[in-house]
């Protein structure tokens, strides 16, 4: 059995999880949320030509639309980030272990039993309709189709 390749001193292993660094300036490496929260006030409020509000207005809302979401943000994920990924990280560990423990499992019972079914069903195919089939087919393999326009009397 291999030993498993020891690491130097101060360095990480970046395979396990539970060790691996984060990166704090780019949260989002896979881009899975690239599309979905990415909402500047320009993406909510417009006006359109003919109905603009005062230019004052229109700079302190774009203002207070951004900084309030900043600091909303910040304190929602403050307050619930971490109860968050627990409840999160139970609920995955949840799916895995069904998943690993439950799911596998039975594909794979359910495909070793269709296995012998589909061998059992192949049998009983060549047994009975192969030879009822190659019968019917040298009956009809005689069988001449001639097409031709009919004549009609006027």
């Amino acid at each position: 059995m291999a030993q498993p390749e020891e690491l130097p001193l101060g360095k990480i292993d970046s395979r396990d999880p539970l060790t691996k660094e984060i990166d704090l300036v780019e949260r989002d490496p896979k881009q899975i949320n690239q599309e979905v929260v990415k909402v500047d006030f320009e993406d909510v409020i417009a006006e359109p030509e003919g109905t603009h509000s005062f230019d004052g207005v229109w700079k302190a809302s774009s203002t207070t639309f951004t900084v309030s979401k900043y600091w909303c943000y910040r304190i929602l994920s403050g307050a619930l980030g971490v109860p968050l990924a627990l409840l999160w990280g139970f609920l995955f560990a949840c799916v895995s272990f069904c998943h690993i423990w439950g799911a596998v499992p039975c594909i794979k019972s359910y495909l070793i039993e269709i296995q012998c079914c589909g061998r059992c069903y192949a049998l009983c195919i060549r047994t009975f309709c192969d030879p009822l089939f190659e019968a019917v087919g040298k009956v009809c393999s005689d069988v001449r189709v001639a097409l031709g326009k009919e004549r009609t009397k006027d």
